[in-house]
């Protein structure tokens, strides 16, 4: 089984090729969008090769949730609703929802996807296929 800081290192490294980032910018608490100014094609790459240096098979919409926003049922008022907070959360248990649930704006749904998200959604892949 890889340790979370040998999979910490494997992301970041692929962050860095992906992004053309420096390592130094890739610390745990960094969001994709915000701080290493990953766009929404960045994330396709970013699948592809989380999968490829992993060994790792990711369905498209499980690590970037797909189509939440058009549901009306889950947004009200530009924030995720209760129901919209829930569906997210199941969809993402790998997240750190602690300060977006306080302002569950959608503006900020790119705030939940940090590199810490990554290394716990790469750790739990793993661990299912007994990695």
């Amino acid at each position: 089984m890889a340790t979370y800081e040998e999979i910490f290192k494997k992301v970041q490294s692929t962050l860095v090729d992906a992004l053309g980032v420096d390592e130094e910018q890739v610390e745990p608490k960094a969001t994709l969008q915000g701080d290493l100014e990953a766009e929404s094609i960045d994330f396709l790459d970013i699948v592809f090769r989380l999968e490829r240096n992993f060994g790792i098979t990711i369905p498209r919409g499980e690590l970037f949730p797909e189509n939440l926003t058009s549901d009306p049922s889950m947004i009200a008022d530009g924030k995720l609703t209760e129901k919209g907070l829930n569906e997210l959360k199941e969809r993402m248990p790998y997240a750190d929802f602690t300060d977006f649930a306080k302002n569950p704006e959608v503006e900020r749904l790119g705030d939940l996807y940090t590199v810490e998200m990554l290394v716990k959604y790469v750790a739990d892949k793993l661990a299912a296929a007994g990695k």
